[in-house]
């Protein structure tokens, strides 16, 4: 390098730095980075906030707005650049999430964690991940051991009968789904309702709600279900709730209560809440559209 700058007259500008501050102790200098490398155990991790929410762009205008800005939101805004490309850090990250994203899709829930929740497996019509994804009509419908195992060993007509399924994202489950049902589950319970066998149903849709509901005469049905993942969270669960569900109910007939997770809303509180809109819905005898708080 030396000779080059040698060869160079030591004229040429040298190249734009990637903009991070060294002041800034969530956003990491190079000095730090180093240290980390030759540290496995304090490695960064990419998709932390804290990796995220330092201010990268040279000298900001009006740099308090920019971090309230940063923190309303998890869009990537302020991430400068590196002459005519995104910084390297910036790109590392989006890299990272892009990775936990597929991660989520891709992986099966761990049969530990179902064993530990006690949930018995049944299985929509989808054969593997890949049928699962390009078939979402596969994924409406169980398979005929499913059938079976739901007649034979669930509770018939309960009030509410409340499942989990993977639908897009698998990490939504192993990350959201114990600490929710089991708040959910004693809070019914407390009030006296009738609930039903709860269980797991792999490469499972929204609208498998609608054979279940019919399998176990449930007047009220909930899935707790994986969602499409994004950048910003990987591993959001939702509530979808349908009163009197059968296959071929309308869309607009469901209640859904979404973006659970750490970042939005917590497992626990969300349990509670269901609690609470399971009831009112199991009330008003309607769901979707037509219920109102």
């Amino acid at each position: 390098m030396k000779a080059l700058g040698e060869a160079a007259g030591e004229s040429a500008p040298a190249p734009e730095a990637e903009s991070v501050r060294e002041n800034d102790p969530a956003s990491g200098s190079m000095e730090s980075s180093r240290e980390n490398a030759d540290d496995p155990e304090g490695l960064i991790d990419l998709t932390s906030a804290e990796y995220k929410a330092g201010i990268q762009l040279q000298d900001p205008e009006n740099e308090l707005a920019l971090r309230a800005m940063r923190r309303a939101t998890t869009a990537r805004i302020g991430l400068g650049r590196a002459g005519n490309r995104p910084s390297t850090r910036a790109m590392l990250s989006f890299r990272a999430d892009h990775a936990m994203a597929k991660d989520a899709v891709m992986k099966p829930v761990d049969q530990k964690f179902l064993d530990r929740m006690g949930l018995h497996t049944v299985v929509s019509k989808c054969g593997d991940i890949n049928e699962h994804l390009t078939r979402p009509d596969l994924g409406r419908q169980l398979t005929d051991e499913s059938i079976k195992y739901i007649e034979e060993n669930c509770v018939k007509n309960p009030q509410i009968q409340i499942y989990v399924s993977d639908g897009l994202s698998n990490a939504a489950i192993e990350n959201n789904a114990e600490d929710l049902l089991s708040i959910l589950m004693e809070g019914l319970k407390d009030q006296g309702i009738k609930l039903g066998t709860p269980f797991f149903v792999k490469y499972g849709r929204v609208p498998t709600m609608d054979k279940v509901s019919e399998l176990t005469g449930a007047e009220l049905t909930c899935v707790l279900i994986g969602e499409r993942p994004g950048l910003a969270a990987s591993d959001s669960m939702s509530a979808y709730i349908t009163y009197g569900a059968y296959v071929g109910i309308s869309e607009s007939s469901r209640t859904v209560v979404s973006n659970i997770h750490k970042n939005g809303i917590q497992p626990v509180e969300a349990g509670a809440y269901l609690s609470e809109l399971l009831l009112k819905i199991l009330e008003a005898k309607k769901s979707g559209v037509e219920f109102k708080q």
